[in-house]
């Protein structure tokens, strides 16, 4: 049986690098204390069988050996380029079957929700998670080792068109059968915060 692969992109959680617009809100100390508290407990919540975990790391080499994340879990370099090239790497990086790529920001993020996507993949070829912003919180793809490099060229990443541009270069270069699961939002300011404890 072919495995399927859930890769969470996770940058090191020192102030100043993660969560900046956040931490211009409430400080940058406490953004990159929210994101360790936040990673901690989606890594907890998404421990499922059906999957295997695997940390898209940033940086590489101090992610690699960081001990701020599990040491059971097995991890990959980022690398280079904008956010569609590094999760076209590490989506090919991982096992033959399918997978996804989540943020590690999205705190609404449920096992329900993963398997609802890798359900998806079992009759289509890609699948998103929207976000209210016009980005996506989940991307996946039935056979991820056959993505080109170039797979996401020309999106606007951190716009309102992130999420109609991945489509239409998905669509660009043949593939039409597209999913989409529920919409869920991430969190980049105090506003955002605040609307998370207001859902809870």
């Amino acid at each position: 049986m072919l495995q399927r692969s859930l890769i969470i992109m996770v940058k090191e959680p020192r102030p100043g690098r993660v969560k900046t617009r956040l931490g211009r809100d409430i400080g940058m100390v406490s953004a990159a204390w929210w994101f360790r508290h936040q990673t901690k407990q989606l890594f907890r919540r998404l421990d499922d069988p059906r999957w295997q975990i695997y940390l898209a790391v940033s940086p590489d080499a101090e992610g690699l050996r960081s001990r701020v994340w599990p040491a059971g879990l097995p991890r990959l370099p980022q690398g280079q380029g904008d956010l569609g090239a590094r999760m076209v790497r590490a989506l090919r990086s991982v096992p033959i079957g399918p997978a996804c790529v989540i943020g590690a920001d999205i705190p609404g993020i449920t096992r329900e929700l993963v398997w609802e996507a890798f359900t998806e993949l079992g009759h289509k070829k890609a699948v998103f998670g929207p976000a209210p912003d016009g980005g996506y919180w989940l991307t996946g793809f039935a056979k991820p080792k056959n993505l080109p490099p170039s797979t996401f060229g020309n999106v606007r990443w951190s716009s309102q068109f992130a999420l109609e541009d991945s489509i239409a270069s998905l669509q660009s270069k043949g593939t039409q059968s597209i999913g989409l699961v529920k919409e869920l939002g991430d969190v980049d300011t105090l506003a955002d915060l605040k609307q998370l404890e207001r859902l809870r």
